[in-house]
């Protein structure tokens, strides 16, 4: 979909309720009150749909848009955006585009992070005998005084299939070992570097291999991590040329949105609709 596309699908507010209404509640929704099939019509005083028997339907009830007071064109817009980029999309860039506050753009960026994380989901990855390859990433610079202020962030990416990160407290063999079980299906083969953080992976059960980058060794046979690590230098891409910096705090949404991209990077075409029909079904 370009933008002319866009626009000619959701020309107004009106036109993307009625999408809304439609995606959560389908083309003939059931009174929850009198029983009655698919009679309901649109409220002109509010964003809100009525059967005859005076029950209300709430479209954006449970999703971003809930209680916003932002058109939710905008809000369909800012989505489109989001997927029709490669590196993301910055608040002020929401700013420009929309024509709202600062604030409001910010507010709109999260909750639409969020979403797609909520989206894309985090099902466990391999088993089977898959190859999985796990790779240790730090984002972020230095505080206010000069010290290294870095978030460790655990990556891990089926051969061809899906990537799945996770915010570890520290690097210990523990810590990242016990994540990577949490993650992976343990009939899986793990590929990695030489980092000592994962050297207890076996005694989770999988099949580890290696490879040593300290003595320019990156790949051997279907050993390497060259996936993750391709991962790592888009997504600090986007992070340090699109947003300039992340805070710890707010960085697992970020996650989300490049994992939601990621994931779908071969069927780019789909990850606008995927987001415009996947709101939670009442």
């Amino acid at each position: 979909m370009n933008i002319q596309d866009f626009f000619k699908q959701f020309p107004d507010d009106d036109a993307c309720l009625d999408h809304l209404f439609h995606s959560r509640y389908g083309s003939e929704p059931v009174c929850e009150r009198c029983g009655v099939i698919g009679d309901f019509k649109r409220l002109s005083n509010m964003p809100a749909y009525t059967c005859n028997c005076g029950h209300h339907i709430h479209p954006m009830a449970g999703t971003p848009f809930e209680r916003s007071r932002t058109p939710l064109q905008k809000w369909y817009y800012a989505m489109f955006l989001f997927t029709t980029t490669r590196n993301g999309v910055s608040a002020k860039e929401i700013q420009r585009q929309l024509g709202v506050t600062y604030k409001t753009a910010w507010r709109i960026a999260f909750k639409i992070r969020e979403y797609m994380g909520q989206v894309d989901g985090n099902d466990r990855l391999g088993g089977g005998g898959a190859l999985v390859e796990a790779d240790k990433a730090y984002i972020g610079g230095k505080d206010k005084k000069g010290a290294e202020d870095k978030t460790i962030v655990l990556g891990m990416v089926e051969r061809n299939g899906k990537v799945m990160t996770k915010i570890v407290r520290n690097r210990s063999g523990i810590v990242v070992s016990g994540s990577v079980a949490d993650a992976v299906k343990r009939d899986s083969w793990i590929a990695t570097d030489e980092g000592p953080a994962f050297l207890k992976l076996s005694d989770h059960g999988f099949k580890h291999t290696s490879v040593n980058h300290r003595k320019g060794e990156y790949v051997r046979g279907s050993t390497h991590t060259n996936t993750i690590e391709g991962f790592w230098s888009w997504l600090k891409r986007g992070i340090y040329g699109t947003h300039v910096w992340v805070s710890p705090k707010h960085l697992p949404t970020y996650l989300g949105e490049f994992e939601f991209r990621f994931n779908l990077r071969k069927r780019g075409e789909l990850m606008f609709p995927i987001l415009l029909a996947s709101f939670p079904k009442p």
